[in-house]
């Protein structure tokens, strides 16, 4: 059976997507690509770090600033009533976005980050004790990490963390052996960023409440890429950021099963969390404002709920389908090419190519990377314990999305043999350049 963004071999003798899914058509949308970096075309790989926006976005937030700036929830004024019913329209996108039972499960906050130490800090001091547990991946980001070790050191309890093996895949037997009566929480990526590992959720999640043990999914790098259905999964918690789902920067979701966050004390006090307030004593205010104290980020919501209705104009079937064909031809080149090699090769992958260059430092492999006009991601990936466990300092990472090209990943493959040609060794020596 064909695969439906895929008709046959080119003159190069590899697939190209099919016209059902109009890549150029979708670059047209994205007005940051158009440039030229160093007198070359724009190479976008460094999508696991922050997507680019469309101009529907763009539209979206100078419109509120031209048209309804006002603060939400506080004005009578027709500004303000138009600006509180932009923005708690995208509540309720957000809630069909990730099929949430309620709005009142939806929170805005800053972004993935936040929504963990959210629940770090509201659920954990409350149900976190001496003695418990905390269950992590050994592929996790540092903000599902350190939230963890800063609520086990405040409260004795214990971070434990699931094995991965050499493909960069969860131990799912060991998973099941450390879920115990002391668990408190499970809190594990969909995707993992530096490896591109995508996880089996579910599994997961039901290992978990068989023990009654609340699941928190980071999905920073899952929503933009894959279908969430939080209600299938079953998950207790979900977040994700708004600058990876192609929306503003300072701007996330987290998803809360409506029982927990009712059973959760505010993480922040101040304007909006609160029903009224007197020196003696303060009532705080329903889901969700309970926890959204302050002025939002109202214009950055507004853009976020633009991109969900770009993103969902597209499709997100199609927008993984398409992904998973770019994963495949970019793995397959790299494969290709002596002295590369593959960091992360789960069966199931997102988007993301993580790798190394035989004798070259991924920084400066992302330098000369950069002076041909591709900008990949050079570093540890706010994943340190993940470059330990494949005894590397740092990774070179391709990050894909659906705006993203077969030519592209030609010229990354062009731009990798530019960077060896480089840093090419003496034949003789093996260690003074020749070049």
């Amino acid at each position: 059976m064909s695969h439906p963004f895929l008709v046959a071999g080119t003159a190069r003798g590899r697939a190209k997507p099919a016209a059902t899914f109009d890549v150029h058509r979708i670059r047209a949308d994205f007005p940051i690509l158009q440039q030229r970096v160093h007198g070359k075309p724009l190479v976008y790989l460094d999508n696991a770090a922050t997507t680019q926006k469309p101009q529907v976005m763009l539209d979206a937030i100078r419109n509120y600033f031209v048209h309804d700036n006002a603060n939400v929830h506080r004005g009578v004024h027709l500004l303000s009533q138009r600006a509180t019913q932009h923005y708690e329209a995208v509540r309720v996108k957000v809630q069909r976005f990730l099929n949430a039972a309620s709005e009142k499960e939806i929170i805005f906050v800053r972004g993935t980050t936040e929504a963990i130490n959210l629940v770090a800090s509201s659920y954990g001091r409350r149900f976190v004790g001496a003695g418990d547990e905390i269950v992590i991946s050994a592929m996790e980001h540092h903000s599902n990490i350190v939230p963890w070790q800063m609520l086990c050191e405040e409260k004795e309890a214990r971070l434990r963390v699931v094995p991965i093996n050499d493909d960069g895949e969860l131990l799912l037997d060991e998973y099941a052996r450390m879920l115990n009566p002391r668990t408190r929480l499970v809190s594990i990526t969909h995707v993992a960023n530096a490896l591109g590992t995508v996880n089996p959720i579910k599994q997961i999640i039901d290992l978990a409440h068989r023990h009654g043990v609340p699941v928190l999914i980071d999905g920073a790098q899952a929503a933009p890429h894959l279908p969430v259905d939080v209600q299938a999964l079953d998950c207790d918690f979900y977040a994700f950021s708004g600058h990876k789902l192609f929306g503003p920067t300072g701007i996330g979701v987290l998803y809360g099963k409506e029982r927990l966050l009712e059973a959760m004390p505010p993480y922040q006090g101040g304007g909006d969390m609160i029903r009224s307030v007197t020196f003696e004593k303060t009532i705080f205010n329903d889901l969700p404002y309970k926890f959204e104290a302050g002025t939002p980020h109202i214009a950055g919501t507004i853009g976020l709920g633009a991109s969900i209705d770009y993103v969902q104009s597209v499709g997100l079937e199609a927008i993984a389908a398409y992904e998973q064909f770019l994963l495949r031809e970019a793995t397959e080149a790299l494969r290709g090419l002596p002295g590369v090699r593959i960091i992360g090769t789960a069966r199931e992958k997102a988007g993301v190519l993580s790798f190394v260059l035989d004798g070259i430092h991924p920084h400066d492999a992302g330098t000369i990377l950069d002076m041909e006009g591709i900008a990949v991601r050079a570093g540890h990936h706010c994943a340190q314990p993940v470059m330990d466990r494949f005894g590397v300092p740092a990774t070179i990472r391709a990050s894909f999305a659906f705006y993203n090209t077969l030519e592209e990943v030609d010229a990354l493959v062009r731009g990798i043999r530019k960077v060896q040609e480089v840093f090419a060794t003496c034949p003789s020596c093996g260690i003074c350049t020749s070049k």
